[in-house]
Formats: structure tokens, sequence, C-alpha cells
């Protein structure tokens, strides 16, 4: 019997295939990027000691739980590119290895990717 891989088993398996030739140092962290159908969250991973930097999110950004944020578009997407980008400088890397975690470089990917970019992050 024929048996058909779901999206997210075919994403997982580039995301594995990607990810032994990505590798985030303490000096140029890994920039990962995950996306769901509410969200898009990204880490800066230090891949050598198994550490996340620092983390952002549309999640997070949650004041009143009634209110409904939505991370599934663009707006947000740019929102959370900045975001990370800000808090790398923080921390002081200026340099990261994006890992765009399986997913197509379009639409949100992308977004978070250029909004990065535009804060001040080279990759």
């Amino acid at each position: 019997m024929l048996r058909i891989a779901s999206k997210n088993q075919t994403r997982q398996r580039v995301h594995d295939r990607i990810r032994k030739k990505v590798t985030g140092t303490p000096e140029r962290p890994r920039l990962n990027v995950y996306r769901s159908l509410n969200h898009i969250y990204v880490q800066l991973i230090d891949d050598l000691k198994g550490v996340t930097l620092a983390a952002a999110s549309t999640a997070d950004d949650r004041k009143d739980k009634a209110a409904r944020v939505t991370g599934g578009n663009l707006a947000s997407a740019k929102m959370v590119g900045k975001k990370i980008a800000e808090l790398a400088k923080q921390k002081g890397f200026t340099k990261v290895v994006f890992d765009r975690g399986g997913y197509i470089y379009h639409g949100r990917v992308k977004a978070v990717a250029d909004a990065a970019r535009e804060a001040g992050l080279q990759f």
C-alpha cells in the first residue's frame, strides 16, 4: 500500500536535512522560524551549548486573553522579525544563520526574514 506523507511530515524531513548543514554558534546563532496557523515563533539558538539566547512570537504579545491577537498574517510576522532583531542587538549579535524550519521561503517566513534584515541583522 502506498503511503502518502502529510505536509508536516514532508516539512519535518526537509527541516532535518537543512539542520545537517545549518548550525548556530555563540558568535553567530541560528535564527529559527516556526509557524502555526495562528502564530509565528522565532528563536536565536546556540546549537553548540544547546541554549535559546532570545525568543519572540505573536503569542507573547497577548495582554488581554479576551482580545484575539492573530499571528497568522504578514503584519504580525514583520513585527516579530523586528522584535527578534532588537533582542539580538541587545545581546550583541549582528550576524545570524537563518533557519526557515523546512517552510518555503515565502509569505510569513519571508516577512520575518525581511523585517529582521531591515532592523539590522545580517544573514
